[in-house]
């Protein structure tokens, strides 16, 4: 089930779009919680562990803030003035220097942290949307966690960055493979819950003041839409596919 981050009075157009300013001041960039430490040896654990729920949650978070700052840079949603250049998982990105724009991405993953330690996210969509507030390009990050499996410090944390990082350098050049976006784009963000989720929404709602919406079909729907294989990963903890759904004729 597609949920549509409505934040109300930061962004521009309707359903709480990311913010758009013309002018950007500095701030700082943001820094998810630690994400906990597990340990060495090997250790069977369930969805119902908490600890681990929030591990993963953890990592996943962070991940997708690094992916959310990079992909509005490549795709040039915001000017590149406000992005610096940083290090993560051993490989340079970009992110963005801008404090509301940071606060909305930061609030967004808030919400959906919770969700991931629950496992029920199966799709979180970065949507970059024309002026008309029509979809253009959806990135799509599908998400499936395993109930039950084996783990180490090592292939949590090690390996899995490895792969991370193999994301990031994907989405570095995904411009190679997409077509030019029209000027004046913004972005928002889609969560596909599954159905049994719904009644958790409602929850985090009203402990995070951040309110979502069910989406839409103009939100969700883009006719015939070509679609970019970009990476997909298999690991002890999760195993996620990042793709490309992009409109064939952006300027009509």
């Amino acid at each position: 089930m597609p949920y549509l981050s409505d934040r109300r009075g930061g962004g521009r157009g309707a359903r709480g779009r990311a913010p758009a300013g013309a002018e950007r001041s500095r701030g700082q960039s943001l820094k998810p919680g630690p994400r906990g430490e597990v340990s060495g040896r090997m250790t069977t654990l369930t969805r119902q562990d908490l600890n681990f729920g929030q591990v993963v949650a953890d990592v996943l978070c962070e991940f997708l803030e690094v992916a959310v700052h990079l992909i509005l840079y490549v795709r040039e949603v915001y000017p590149v003035g406000i992005f610096q250049k940083r290090k993560k998982y051993n490989v340079p990105v970009q992110m963005s220097c801008h404090p509301e724009l940071n606060q909305y991405i930061q609030d967004t993953l808030h919400c959906v942290k919770p969700l991931l330690e629950k496992n029920d996210v199966e799709k979180v969509v970065v949507v970059i949307l024309d002026k008309e507030h029509r979809p253009v390009e959806k990135f799509v990050f599908e998400i499936t966690q395993p109930p039950l499996l084996s783990i180490s410090s090592d292939s949590l944390l090690s390996h899995v960055e490895q792969l991370l990082r193999a994301f990031i350098l994907k989405i570095s050049v995904c411009d190679a493979v997409l077509d030019h976006n029209p000027p004046g784009c913004t972005f928002t963000v889609l969560v596909h819950t599954r159905e049994a989720a719904t009644r958790n929404m409602e929850k985090i709602q009203v402990i995070k003041d951040f309110p979502w919406i069910l989406a839409d079909e103009q939100d969700v729907h883009m006719h015939d839409p070509r679609l970019i294989p970009l990476k997909t990963m298999t690991s002890d903890i999760l195993k996620m596919q990042l793709y490309v759904e992009e409109r064939a004729h952006k300027s009509s």
